[in-house]
């Protein structure tokens, strides 16, 4: 790279290496003059005022990218089909969800990437649930100009990603829900549920709405059969609600047991939550929900649940991973 400095007054006519951002506290951040611009007699205040008495004009070399290529290209290269690019400013590039889903990224290869000395990839939290629109990752080279050779070792550590993009959103699929609540208190109408409205208000905001709520007591054959009845009724997930602490009267742990034909966890290093139960029959996901779900907005639960409404199948390490950052609500 050759690159000179040019005091601001001399600058006319000539053209912006890169894009410049202005701050005026409390009113403004941002681009102020984007990069290719031509400055003209009028702007040369308005750089002064910025802070800005000398200008460079670049001129690469072989070999070189400017920020604003080199982000573009490691964007393209990470992002998935659900994921759309904002256009290249001030050498970032924005990655946005294209859809409604989970938010997907590829730990490993993030973090290989960003090993690589001058580049930045900063994302958002896995495995939440996104919008259309929502901002997942920012992509940028350090400096104003880079070695291709570091932008394309990022190509091919995204290159070797096999079943998913490096960064994507991956859509839910449709859902039939059944929720088995328990407690002879309930089936007897002496006290309300509340499971229900809770659930049902969780599994709208993804835009869920074939539920349907049984009521069995506490008798842990009954509470077993209803869930293997859904099951056999093409329910693609059971939520079962109440029973799941230590006192003698709570069935629902073994109930899960005796239906489920794999148990990955009673337990999480999540709070609140921590007593929640995740169990499969066969494709069907059955959570045991804790009474934590109905009190608090965030829990376990709401940390789980995307993956499983994407079809991923959950492994005990994928829950004792989340222990780091399992304090939810502190």
């Amino acid at each position: 790279m050759i690159r000179r400095e040019v005091p601001v007054e001399d600058a006319i006519g000539l053209a912006l290496a890169h894009d410049m951002t202005r701050i005026v506290p409390g009113e403004f951040k941002g681009r102020q003059f984007k990069r290719g611009h031509v400055v003209r007699e009028e702007d040369i205040p308005v750089l002064l005022d910025m802070g800005k008495r000398h200008l460079y004009i670049l001129e690469l070399e072989p070999g070189e990218l400017h920020e604003d290529d080199a982000a573009l290209r490691m964007a393209q290269a990470i992002a998935g089909e659900g994921v759309e690019l904002s256009e290249v400013s001030e050498g970032k590039v924005i990655l946005r969800a294209k859809r409604d889903g989970m938010l997907w990224v590829d730990a490993r290869r993030v973090t290989a990437m960003n090993t690589i000395d001058e580049i930045s990839i900063a994302t958002k939290r896995p495995f939440q649930h996104v919008t259309r629109g929502t901002s997942l990752a920012a992509v940028r080279p350090i400096p104003l100009v880079i070695a291709e050779d570091k932008v394309r070792a990022v190509e091919v550590i995204a290159s070797q990603a096999q079943k998913r993009a490096v960064i994507d959103v991956l859509p839910y699929q449709p859902q039939k829900v059944r929720i088995v609540t328990t407690g002879s208190e309930i089936l007897h109408g002496r006290v309300e549920d509340k499971f229900g409205p809770v659930l049902r208000a969780k599994l709208a905001r993804y835009g869920i709405q074939d539920v349907h709520q049984v009521f069995v007591g506490d008798e842990r054959d009954r509470i077993a059969d209803a869930i293997v009845e859904a099951c056999e009724q093409g329910a693609t997930l059971v939520l079962v609600t109440g029973g799941m602490s230590v006192d003698p009267d709570d069935r629902s742990p073994g109930a899960i047991r005796d239906a489920a034909t794999e148990v990955v966890t009673y337990g999480t290093p999540m709070l609140p939550g921590s007593m929640l139960m995740l169990a499969y029959r066969n494709d069907t996901a059955i959570f045991g929900l804790p009474g934590a779900v109905i009190y608090d907005p965030i829990t376990s639960f709401d940390r789980l649940l995307p993956r499983v409404l994407t079809g991923l199948r959950v492994r005990k390490r994928d829950i004792a991973v989340l222990g780091v950052g399992g304090w939810l609500n502190a």
